[in-house]
């Protein structure tokens, strides 16, 4: 809305070195100058910044002491007039601040209201946006490395390059059928126009075939640790996450429910899932526990099997094995530093040419290549290619191959000689799938459904 000021609090609420709040708007300077005892701010340098004080307008009573930086349109991140009040960190005091500036008429901003403002103002577009959540979702370098490229436009300039290839395409195609005394304009056959299409599927395709491992690294993989009760589950969890975030005892099923954590895995972030020991029980909990590891199975990406090298393979053991076929899992044989038990020739027969690991979590033997054997299975050991366009949003990876599917669909017609004018459709429906993901043809709810996802200050 013209002339609507917004204002959050930018920072986590709570006890802290310092909390913001963010003004931006047309009154965003004047607003922040009602309340603000020390310099003018309405006559300040724009992008300075001024030690004062915030102060109630009417009864005088001091807030907070603090530093207001000024930053004057058209230069700043919403394309806006921009304040920022920095304040001692802490509940009181910076609510009490918001609540001053909603009281001289700001509004309070919605969730990702200041991006969104970029965004409708011509700063970024709607890639660049999304990217500002990935980077503060990062868990690795590497997903930061490839949420930075997409918002300093890298993704966005590649779009643009197969849109505008796609536009003068049609527009080429509808000049020869407007216009067929027009010599001088080169006429669109079958062929040409195949050659055209065969550039962008081809860049699409590229796109799609690095998509999966940039959909890794910004969501990571769901990791599921199983396997029967006090074989080390726990234990892996508490080595790779490096605290003790599970409770680990010599007593089975002392985890009942499913643990969470984030690691890094060599710049692959894994969603480790510690579950309960998978076994048959007559305890009522721990057996929810059980049938809720079962359920997290069927969504993992990647399952870490479990086996105590200390003991013979159980039918439990086995039923396990049967519950992975034809799911991506890696087994584990723990405690290698006690004597061995376990048939390792049936342990590899049942493994099938999964990888099988020998680890001692109590002398911390086997960590390494545990984490070679994932990288390898999701990135075959490479590196990540911070030169390479990585496309990791599901909605993006979506709107991709739609677009391929389209122009798959174009070539179809070509092939059966289809005219030209009826080609272009599915030509123009690639051009449309394309916009989307920058933004320039999506629609005003799939925006605000995006932007509602987003932290309220941001």
């Amino acid at each position: 809305m013209e002339g609507d000021t917004i204002a959050a609090i930018s920072t986590p609420v709570g006890e802290g070195a310092i909390s913001i709040v963010r003004l931006s708007g047309e009154r965003a300077i004047s607003i922040a100058d009602r309340i603000f005892s020390g310099k003018d701010l309405e006559t300040v340098n724009s992008h300075t910044l001024h030690y004062g004080k915030i102060v109630h307008p009417e009864t005088e009573e001091m807030v907070d002491e603090v530093m207001v930086s000024v930053m004057r349109a058209p230069k700043t991140f919403t394309v806006e007039d921009i304040v920022e009040i920095n304040g001692h960190g802490g509940i009181v005091a910076v609510k009490k601040i918001l609540q001053l500036v909603l009281d001289e008429g700001a509004r309070l901003a919605e969730p990702g209201e200041f991006t969104k403002r970029a965004f409708l103002n011509g700063r970024i577009d709607l890639s660049q946006a999304e990217a500002v959540m990935d980077i503060i979702s990062s868990h690795t370098n590497e997903a930061m490395q490839v949420a930075m490229n997409q918002l300093e436009g890298r993704l966005s300039s590649l779009i643009g390059t197969l849109r505008q290839h796609l536009i003068e395409t049609i527009a080429h195609v509808e000049v020869n059928i407007d216009y067929p005394e027009y010599d001088d304009v080169e006429e669109m056959t079958h062929d040409v126009m195949e050659e055209k299409t065969s550039f962008v599927l081809q860049e699409i395709d590229q796109l799609l075939q690095v998509a999966q491992q940039g959909k890794i690294l910004r969501e990571g993989i769901k990791t599921a640790i199983i396997g029967r009760p006090n074989v080390g589950k726990s234990s892996l969890l508490n080595t790779l996450v490096q605290e003790e975030r599970a409770i680990v005892t010599d007593i089975a099923g002392t985890t009942r429910d499913v643990i969470e954590e984030y690691v890094n895995v060599r710049g692959i972030p894994l969603r480790l899932m510690d579950t309960a020991g998978i076994r048959e029980t007559d305890d009522i909990v721990e057996k929810m526990g059980v049938e809720r590891s079962q359920r997290i199975l069927e969504t993992a990406d990647l399952t870490l099997l479990m086996l105590n090298n200390n003991e013979a393979l159980t039918d439990d053991d086995r039923m396990i094995f049967e519950l992975l076929n034809h799911l991506p899992y890696i087994v584990i044989i723990n405690k290698m530093d006690l004597e061995n038990k376990l048939d390792i020739d049936e342990v590899t027969q049942l493994a099938d040419g999964k990888a099988v690991i020998s680890m001692s979590l109590k002398n911390d033997i086997g960590i390494t290549a545990l984490e070679e054997a994932i990288s390898e299975l999701f990135f075959e050991d490479k590196l990540v290619n911070r030169d390479t366009i990585y496309i990791s949003n599901v909605r993006h990876i979506h709107l991709l191959n739609k677009s391929k599917k389209a122009l798959e669909d174009a070539r179809d017609g070509l092939a059966m000689h289809m005219p030209l004018d009826i080609v272009q459709i599915d030509v123009r429906r690639t051009w449309e799938f394309l916009g989307e993901i920058i933004g320039d043809t999506a629609s005003e709810s799939l925006i605000d459904q995006l932007f509602s996802q987003f932290c309220l200050g941001k």
